[in-house]
């Protein structure tokens, strides 16, 4: 990947700031994406610096086809092209049965998810078909095979995504552009400490590997993605999930 240029949505934290710090630990030039968070996208900046890589931080709502411009014309004003995008910007949802949900509840999650990986998608495209070379990587979710109580919103979302993506990959494969997916499984970050530990190390035990993943593992299969050791995937499904999606 060395001089490649990767821009990482929802890169201020979690498997976003993993990804972004491996990325330019293996060569990219790395544009760090935040929505708030601009201390944290601040400090996955300084330390890929630290290490000797290239990166900057912009924010910008992954929904928004102005604000997604901007950071790409920005992206093109620093870096001079796009090679990797990696579509990991994350949106709120409500967790609720089907039976408590409205309508308006549910479609949220899902009308949110597919128009940021629409306009990231878009922003990008001009000028990965103009040297006919682009790495497209989405990150889905478990959830969307294997139901969990109360995630109907998410786990739909991500089936949407999927399916998106075959249709990426089939339109643009023969401009050189591939589409995959990468879905992990339960990750230690954040967003998940809130969950009851019974029910991590009721998971854990069930997982062949024996443990849950991290930021890293995630990260590894992203690069392995944006990495011309890819280049004859397209338009595939990996889980990162420690066996969990068998």
């Amino acid at each position: 990947m060395q001089g490649k240029v990767a821009i990482v949505t929802g890169a201020s934290r979690g498997i976003g700031a993993a990804t972004a710090k491996i990325l330019a630990e293996r060569g990219a030039k790395v544009v760090v994406n935040y929505a708030r968070n601009s201390t944290e996208a601040n400090k996955v900046v300084a330390s890929i610096r630290e290490n000797g890589g290239e990166a900057f931080a912009i924010q910008a709502d992954a929904r928004s086809m102005e604000q997604m411009s901007t950071l790409v014309e920005e992206t093109i004003k620093n870096y001079g092209t796009v090679d990797i995008l990696v579509h990991n910007a994350g949106m709120s949802f409500v967790q609720k049965s089907f039976e408590d949900m409205t309508f308006d509840e549910f479609i949220q999650k899902p009308n949110d998810e597919l128009q940021a990986a629409f306009v990231s998608t878009k922003v990008v495209l001009p000028y990965m078909k103009k040297q006919n070379y682009g790495k497209l990587i989405y990150i889905s979710s478990g959830l969307s095979n294997h139901p969990g109580p109360n995630f109907i919103a998410h786990g739909t979302s991500k089936g949407a995504l999927n399916s998106f993506v075959k249709y990426i990959a089939q339109e643009l494969g023969s401009q050189g552009i591939t589409a995959n997916v990468v879905s992990p499984g339960l990750v230690e970050t954040d967003a998940t400490t809130s969950m009851p530990e019974g029910f991590k190390h009721q998971l854990t035990a069930s997982l062949p590997l024996g443990r849950i993943g991290y930021p890293e593992d995630i990260a590894k299969a992203i690069a392995f993605y944006a990495s011309d050791d890819s280049a004859y995937l397209t338009g595939s499904y990996l889980p990162v999930s420690g066996g969990g999606e068998m």
